[in-house]
């Protein structure tokens, strides 16, 4: 099984080192001191579980790696309209796009079923720009339940969690999932495949869409926020109006939100993704977050005040940090 890992950050290196370990021929995409670090002295990955060091291929140019059986997409959301280049010289007929990203994915509405089958959001997909780049058909859910940071250029230091949840978007079990499941597990990751990933989704978005933009308002991490009463309030009923969008949408969480709160609290002193863009001048992924669950209150009626007081003050933050 040949593999690409198409922007190897820290989560995409992770995967990749993983994969690398189960057999699978990896190829890490990546740029700058990072690349530098991995050709020279391979993935060094530091982890509670163990550390370990894993050496499959690195480069700067997706031409080098030629059509795969599977892409991990570990780019920000904000970037797949403009991959076209980088992930065309990776496609064959059957390669399969695995996107791990965070929020409401482009495909979402893809073989969903019901009123809303093909509809496309504006949020995640505008014009249909990410959608021309990245084919639905193509695309297997991702659901990402590992914490990592790049401690150092090549270096990953895995925090906590070792879940990578798969789904189709027609809620099949087919091949393609059962085969890169097999592969992540061989590499000693956790790996379901799961029945309707759409639940996942707003499993993990319960925390994404609260936690993420007002970590970066904050600068706090994630101990910090849960630990001060008047900002868990606000996440907490963030979290309540985020549930009653999923509900209208026929999803179930399944997971209480004082628990969901417990969880992120045991995570400790972790920055979120969002606040660690942000520090590090980076473009703040809260479309595919926040305004596509706005967006998807607006389709189904569901009121979210909340919701959109927080979108507007980060999307504020994002703009004027983009400027």
């Amino acid at each position: 099984m040949k593999v690409a890992v198409l922007g190897a950050g820290a989560i995409g290196a992770y995967v990749g080192a993983a994969l690398h370990r189960a057999g699978a021929d990896v190829h890490l995409i990546a740029r700058g001191a990072h690349l530098v670090a991995m050709r020279r002295h391979g993935v060094q990955v530091v982890s509670p579980r163990g550390d370990f060091t894993a050496h499959p291929r690195a480069t700067d140019d997706p031409a080098e790696v030629g059509p795969v059986d599977h892409v991990f997409l570990g780019l920000k959301a904000t970037a797949y309209a403009a991959c076209g280049p980088l992930i065309a010289p990776l496609l064959h007929e059957r390669t399969t796009v695995v996107a791990a990203q965070n929020g409401i994915p482009w495909w979402y509405f893809h073989r969903h079923g019901g009123p809303h089958d093909g509809h496309r959001l504006e949020s995640v997909d505008p014009g249909g720009a990410v959608s021309a780049v990245l084919a639905p058909e193509r695309a297997v859910g991702c659901v990402v339940y590992a914490a990592t940071e790049l401690q150092a250029p090549g270096v990953v230091r895995h925090v906590e969690g070792t879940r990578f949840s798969l789904g189709e978007p027609d809620r099949s079990r087919s091949a393609r999932c059962l085969e890169l499941s097999a592969a992540m597990r061989a590499g000693g990751l956790k790996c379901p495949v799961e029945p309707d990933l759409r639940n996942d989704i707003w499993l993990k978005l319960l925390g994404n869409i609260s936690f993420n933009p007002i970590s970066a308002l904050s600068r706090a991490t994630m101990r910090q926020m849960c630990r001060h009463g008047g900002t868990r309030r606000v996440i907490e009923t963030m979290m309540r109006e985020t549930l009653s969008v999923a509900e209208a949408l026929g999803c179930e969480v399944g997971v209480s939100i004082e628990r969901r709160l417990a969880g992120a609290e045991r995570v400790g002193d972790h920055r979120t993704s969002t606040l660690q863009d942000l520090e590090r001048g980076k473009p703040l992924e809260l479309d595919v977050l926040l305004a596509a669950v706005v967006e998807l209150a607006e389709i189904t009626g569901v009121e979210v005040p909340t919701l959109r007081t927080v979108h507007a003050i980060s999307d504020l933050l994002a703009l004027r940090s983009a400027a």
